[in-house]
């Protein structure tokens, strides 16, 4: 990335990659919302991740009428999920820097502008903004909803210290993927998305990766929509009871990640143990959080000796290591 002397800067070539999958309804307004960049100096992969409804047509027709738009599905025109979507992108992508808009939210006219002046700047591999959860788009009573991502804001954050701040291992919001950008080369360095994740976390592994070896700019501007949709990819594995099954995938992918990553701190190994813990024996981990949001009142009405005893029946009953890992 480079800079031009004084408060101006070269326009750096930005690619956009929107993948989609029966997205009909929404995909034209979201193609539209790139359309509207001021900022100019861009293209935009679109990415039929082997739809069946009208949206191929769609895609195709703006990508005949606009130069800056390029169409393209697997062999066959097979379904091959959002991370592999996502990678035949990243390998197609002319410029030096990507965004991800999926086919069913839009960005304000401002967001290129800001979010890659922002980016350069503060020579950062990954910018992250605020995003507004998209309600009215379909209930014009409901509210939408900004969500800062879960740090402090209008900062560099050095590694690894937002892998312990954000979902899904701290408690601060994660950004959307429709309000990042990040530097191709470092994406990919670090070797992209993860094909085995198709369409749960594999955002996450991808934050991950940057949160434990990159510095990152998390931004209080927001320019980006967040479609909230009953049908969602989330909603749906929340109610058919697949979603705790995903995020134990995830958490053995960054088990594994960060042992065979010398950098990572120790204190993560312990953590992600925690949290499959919590995932195969709920009813245990449930207990044990009752027992640490009641301590410290326990420990105001116990005397020394009181305090002792506790502190010996809450070591036995906290699972060990091994069963953890188990």
């Amino acid at each position: 990335m480079q800079k031009k002397s004084g408060n101006h800067t070269n326009e750096l070539f930005v690619t956009v990659i929107t993948c989609f999958f029966n997205e009909e309804k929404y995909l034209t307004e979201a193609i539209e919302s790139v359309l509207g960049q001021k900022y100019s100096n861009w293209e935009l992969i679109l990415v039929d991740d082997g739809s069946k409804d009208g949206s191929t047509t769609i895609a195709k027709s703006f990508a005949k009428k606009y130069s800056k738009i390029k169409y393209h599905d697997h062999d066959g025109h097979i379904n091959k999920g959002l991370s592999a979507s996502r990678n035949l992108a990243v390998d197609l992508a002319k410029g030096e820097i990507i965004a991800f808009l999926d086919g069913d939210d839009v960005w304000l006219p401002d967001f290129l502008t800001t979010s890659v002046y922002t980016m350069l700047i503060n020579s950062s591999p990954l910018y992250c903004e605020a995003t507004y959860y998209w309600n009215n788009w379909c209930h014009s009573n409901s509210k939408n909803i900004i969500i800062p991502v879960g740090a402090d804001q209008d900062c560099i954050h050095e590694p690894p210290n937002l892998i312990f701040t954000l979902y899904p291992l701290g408690t601060g919001a994660a950004p959307c993927m429709c309000g990042i950008l990040v530097d191709k080369k470092i994406l990919q360095k670090h070797g992209g998305f993860e094909e085995n994740f198709k369409g749960m976390y594999e955002d996450q592994i991808f934050l991950s990766k940057f949160y434990l070896n990159e510095k990152v700019y998390i931004s209080s501007s927001c320019n980006n929509f967040y479609r909230q949709r009953q049908e969602s990819m989330v909603n749906t594995s929340h109610q058919q009871g697949t979603y705790h099954g995903h995020r134990y995938s995830f958490l053995n992918w960054l088990d594994e990640y960060q042992k065979s990553n010398p950098g990572s701190p120790k204190k993560l190994g312990k953590i992600i143990s925690q949290a499959q813990f919590s995932l195969k024996h709920p009813a245990f981990h449930k207990q044990l959080t009752y027992l640490k949001r009641y301590r410290k009142r326990i420990v105001k009405l116990t005397n020394k000796s009181g305090l002792e005893i506790f502190h010996q029946l809450f070591k036995k009953i906290q699972p060990s290591s091994k069963h953890r890992a188990s």
